[in-house]
């Protein structure tokens, strides 16, 4: 069994902002896998679903982003899924927005919901899909991670969701390594 982590913060008022990207992305791969139902559990908003024959939980962790770590490694623990069976989809504020970069392991490069994943299952060894968010040097870092994307960012967005809804489910379908392969070309 893998699982795909999208994070972000629960509420309305969180629901389309830049630090909800992995909610908006996961929101996706719920219509792709046509989850008409979530149940709410271990902290987490979850569908298990079986994609191309895999089984597979879809999760938003409802702990708001510093604290993702106490679900993922709830849900973890109940299922025995391993840490590199484990898609965490979250922002980035060194990518262009729209754009995305997997990688397999390293550090949360300050992306505090992943660094709390990291911390509460001891290993950086948790791939991950990193969604470009880009940066505003004039704006506080956590007013800007919590603000709306720009209407001329919209369509770069939504292309960029799109494309990782698709590499999360390449990786279940086949592997992580082929997912990166296909879309760190891009």
């Amino acid at each position: 069994m893998k699982m795909i982590v999208g994070l972000g913060n629960p509420g309305k008022r969180y629901e389309t902002t830049r630090h909800n990207i992995g909610f908006l992305v996961v929101d996706e791969i719920f219509k792709a896998c046509e989850v008409k139902n979530t149940q709410d559990k271990f902290k987490a908003s979850l569908a298990q679903v079986t994609y191309k024959g895999h089984s597979l939980l879809l999760v938003k962790p409802q702990t708001y982003m510093n604290l993702s770590g106490e679900a993922v490694v709830s849900i973890a623990n109940y299922f025995k899924i391993p840490a590199s069976e484990i898609i965490v989809i979250c922002d980035d504020l060194d990518l262009p927005v729209g754009k995305i970069r997997l990688r397999e392991r390293g550090s949360s490069g300050g992306q505090k919901g992943l660094q709390n994943i990291i911390q509460m299952m001891s290993t950086q060894d948790i791939p991950r899909i990193r969604f470009g968010i880009g940066k505003n040097p004039l704006i506080e870092t956590s007013d800007y991670v919590l603000g709306q994307f720009e209407k001329e960012s919209i369509d770069r967005v939504k292309e960029g969701i799109i494309q990782a809804k698709e590499a999360a489910l390449l990786s279940v379908e086949k592997d992580f390594v082929s997912a990166m392969n296909q879309f760190n070309k891009r």
